[in-house]
Order: structure tokens, then C-alpha cells, then sequence
């Protein structure tokens, strides 16, 4: 039998630390395994607020070291996918605030000067009985303090990561699930099945990066350290009829303390959430549940003019985020800062297990998990991400409007909303979808809402798509926009793939 391929890392989870890990490895000369169960990012990767920000209400739990990296990262990952990834105006009402209002104006005033901000505006002070961005709200609204943080595409995120890292030689495989992983010497042993069947393969390293399946992972090592715990939390969220002109969002205090966001999605509607539920049981699809729809939607009634009930939810998605667990006493106040867990050294070949972290912090986390995992690899490079443009954000200047006035000079006859939609979504590498076409008839069957034939076989060769719901819900968001049968079609055309 021929010898088992052998790398320096086998990752196990594609999730935005996994191809955060995988990026940041290859890039200093490892040679990378990614093995993911499922689709990149088909967990709680694609299921966040979607925001890149520091998170403010943590420093309400003294996370400041956890605010001050995030808010360092928001502005560095804002300069390397410009695409994905745009500054957003946070407007936080100080009406039915549980908070004094000197009390927010103070954390926000940490939240302006703790990571040393450049590009976002500082926090200031409206009245929104004067301004249009009290359009939308309950009369009365008065004081509200306008911040800013920044929006990304979450799966797009993931995905960009992991094109990046099979560029610089990883080797990323969907729909592969490790079965069991066993020490032998230095080396890991692991049996891995996908759609090729099981097979061996070897590894210096071992890189838990499952998420939710962290612990599951754990126990498919044999001789893993199994000290540490995970406290997953389901955060659902809603997608409603646009409540609101503006590009700005909200941010809504409850009485409860928790925190709820309404951001513009999609142009045509607005996202409301999210929740913080206990999650109990094994890890697995999660879906909103009634209680949290209507805690949503109560949220909404409270603050603004429109009422929304049940029945005006158009799409609704759910994640369980695998925090680390510190023992807290509520959901919401679980931190979420990362722990990394190494297990190895003395002769044993390395696991490191990841616990918790965000998105806006996968970069950090990556660099943090290669610091300790170098130690066993004295060729790898240095650091290197840190303001290492993502595939698709070498935007010149990073002005994202003068890009699209470009791609739309090139192609003067396509419509200017696809254009756009393919700037955010692909960046640069937008021209690699249009190539030299100049009519929409040139890029092939047109599956709906602007899906076209040379977009999916972009996404099936360049971004692992391999179903509909890869292309309509994780690469992008089509699946609000195309009409029915849309999904059935895509699925047709790619059972003719060959992957």
C-alpha cells in the first residue's frame, strides 16, 4: 500500500477560525489539511449579526482586553476585504434604556479611544426628534448617540479565507468528517471520509477548530486532555420588510439588558437580533424557536412606529455559538473571548483545541493559535495576515464607489445592481465572473434574481459550492431575491458537476 499522505496541520472545522488557522499556516510555509463535515461556514460562521465590531456591551462585563483587540481588528480586517466588509452608523435610542444615559455616553467613550481608532467616525450626540435617522421610530424618541462599526458578509468571510489558503497551498476539503485521530510518535494518524471514501492520513499537528463539535472532536482523539469545557448558546435572528429608511442601524436596549440590533439587509429588508438561549443536547442545525421569534418581534414593536408580528418574518436563521465556558450565570453574560488549548510537547505530536472567540477576532486568534503551534515547525515564517489583503479586496484606495464606476465602464450594458452586488461580493476578482462578456446572454443561463451560469461556475470551481443552499444562503444572500424554482433549477445544474 502506498504511504499515507502526511502534512503539518490536518484543521478539523470550516468555520472562520478553522480557515483562519489554515490561511495563516500556509502562508508561513505548512502544508495544510482542512477537512470540514459540511459546507465552509454552514454552522455558526454563517449565522452571526454579521457586524465586525468590539462589541459594546462586553465592557459591561470588563472585556476589555477582549474590546481593545476587537477594536483593532475591526479597522484592519475594514483594509483588507474593502468588498465584504463597510463602515456602519449605529444609532442607540436612549429611549426605554435600562442605562443612564451618562453610563452609555461613558462606555462609549471607551469604546472611541480603547482600540486607537483612525478610519471610523468617534461617537456623537442627535437629537431624533430633529433628524431623519428618528425616521421609523415611536414619537418621543429624543437623545440618541450615533457609533459606528462596520458590516461584513460572515460566510464570505470564511470562504475567502479558505481561497486564500488553497493559494498558498492548502488543501480544503468539504463534505470530509474525521472519524478518529490516534498518536503515533510525533505524527497524528487520522481516518478521514468523504466522497471519496475513508482514507489515512498523517499529520505533525492537529488543529481543533469545530466549533460546536469541539468536544465531539475530543473524543475521536485518542489520549486527547479533555480539561477544558464548551457552553454553546443558540442566537436566532429575523428577517423582516424593511422597517425603516437609511443606511444606518439600530441598536436596541431591552429591559432585560440584552441587546438587540436592526440593521438594513439585503436593500429590501431589515435583520433583527439576536437571542442568547442555552442551547441543550448535542450540536446540530439549529432553528429560532416560537418564543424567540416573538421576543424579536416585541423588541421591534417597542421601539418602532411599524408593528411586526409572527406572520411578517420572511426568513429566519439560527446558530449555536460555541463559547468557552467560564461558569457565568446567564447566557448573555458567557464571554466571548477564545481560549486556546495545547495538548502536546515532549516527544507527543500537538492538538490545539480551540474554545469560543468571535468573528471580528478569527484573524487574531489564528495568529495567537500559530504562535503556539511554531515551536514544533522551526521553519515556518513569521506573521504575516496583519493587513494581508483577503482574496478579491486589493481595491485601489479601497474605494469601493470608484471600483464599481470602473467594472461598469468596462460593462456599460449590464445592469448597475448586479454590477454592484458582484463588486461587494467577489471584490476584484468580479472580472474573473465577467471575463469579456459585454451582454448578460454571454454569462450563460440565467437561473434568476442575476444568478447566472458563469457565477455558479465560479463558486463550484473556485469556492466549493456544491448545492443550491451553498450558492443562495452562504455565497450569497439570492436565496431573499430569486423566484420559485429557482433552488430546484440550481440543483439540476449541479448534479451535471463532476466533483
Amino acid at each position: 500500500m502506498p504511504d499515507p499522505e502526511t502534512y503539518d496541520l490536518l484543521i478539523v472545522g470550516g468555520g472562520i477560525n478553522g480557515a483562519g488557522i489554515a490561511r495563516d499556516a500556509a502562508g508561513r510555509g505548512l502544508s495544510v489539511l482542512l477537512v470540514e463535515q459540511e459546507d465552509l461556514a454552514s454552522h455558526t460562521s454563517s449565522a452571526s449579526t454579521k457586524l465586525i465590531h468590539g462589541g459594546l456591551r462586553y465592557l459591561e462585563y470588563y472585556e476589555f482586553r477582549l474590546v481593545r483587540e476587537a477594536l483593532i481588528e475591526r479597522e484592519r480586517l475594514l483594509g483588507m476585504a474593502p468588498h465584504i466588509i463597510w463602515p456602519l452608523a449605529f444609532v442607540l435610542p436612549q429611549m426605554n434604556s435600562p442605562r443612564p444615559a451618562w453610563l452609555v455616553r461613558l462606555g462609549l467613550f471607551l469604546y472611541d479611544n480603547l482600540g486607537g481608532r483612525k478610519k471610523l467616525p468617534a461617537t456623537r450626540t442627535v437629537n431624533l426628534a430633529r433628524s431623519a435617522l428618528g425616521n421609523g421610530l415611536k414619537p418621543g424618541a429624543k437623545t440618541a448617540f450615533v457609533y459606528s462599526d462596520c458590516w461584513v458578509e460572515d460566510s464570505r468571510l470564511v470562504v475567502l479565507n479558505a481561497r486564500d489558503a488553497a493559494e498558498r497551498g492548502a488543501r480544503i476539503e468539504t463534505r470530509t468528517r474525521l472519524v478518529s485521530a490516534m498518536r503515533e510518535g510525533a505524527l497524528w494518524k487520522a481516518e478521514i471520509t468523504g466522497s471519496g471514501g475513508t482514507r489515512s492520513v498523517m499529520a505533525k499537528g492537529l488543529v481543533n477548530a469545530a466549533g460546536p463539535w469541539v468536544e465531539d472532536v475530543l473524543q475521536r482523539a485518542a489520549s486527547a486532555s479533555q480539561d477544558r469545557g464548551v457552553r454553546l448558546i443558540k442566537g436566532s435572528h429575523i428577517v423582516v420588510p424593511k422597517l425603516y429608511e437609511g443606511d444606518h442601524a439600530f441598536m436596541l436596549q431591552n429591559p432585560d439588558r440584552r441587546i438587540v440590533f436592526a440593521i438594513p439587509y439585503e436593500h429590501d429588508y431589515t435583520l433583527i437580533g439576536t437571542t442568547d438561549e442555552p442551547w441543550q443536547g448535542q450540536p446540530g442545525k439549529a432553528q429560532i424557536s416560537p418564543e424567540e421569534t416573538d421576543y424579536l418581534c416585541e423588541t421591534v414593536r417597542r421601539y418602532f412606529a411599524r408593528e411586526i408580528h409572527p406572520a411578517d418574518v420572511v426568513w429566519s436563521y439560527a446558530g449555536i455559538r460555541p463559547l468557552y465556558d467560564d461558569h457565568a450565570a446567564s447566557a448573555s453574560a458567557v464571554t466571548r473571548d477564545y481560549v486556546l488549548d495545547l495538548d502536546g510537547g515532549n516527544g507527543k505530536a500537538p492538538l490545539l483545541s480551540v474554545f469560543g472567540g468571535k468573528i471580528t477576532t478569527y484573524r487574531k486568534l489564528a495568529e495567537h493559535a500559530l504562535e503556539k503551534l511554531v515551536p514544533f515547525y522551526p521553519g515556518a515564517r513569521g506573521h504575516w495576515t496583519a493587513g494581508a489583503d483577503l482574496p478579491g479586496g486589493d481595491i485601489p484606495g479601497d474605494d469601493f464607489a470608484a471600483f464599481v464606476a470602473r467594472l461598469a465602464a468596462a460593462h456599460p450594458d449590464f445592469p448597475r445592481p448586479l454590477l454592484t452586488r458582484l463588486a461587494r461580493a467577489y471584490g476584484t476578482r468580479a472580472q474573473a465572473i465577467l471575463g469579456t462578456a459585454q451582454t448578460m446572454d454571454m454569462l450563460g443561463t440565467d437561473f434568476g434574481g442575476g444568478l447566472t451560469q458563469a457565477e455558479v461556475d465560479y463558486l463550484v470551481d473556485q469556492e466549493w459550492a456544491r448545492s443550491a443552499e451553498d450558492v443562495l444562503y452562504r455565497r450569497s444572500k439570492l436565496g431573499l431575491h430569486v423566484p420559485p424554482g429557482t433552488a430546484e433549477a440550481l440543483e439540476t445544474y449541479l448534479a451535471r458537476k463532476n466533483f
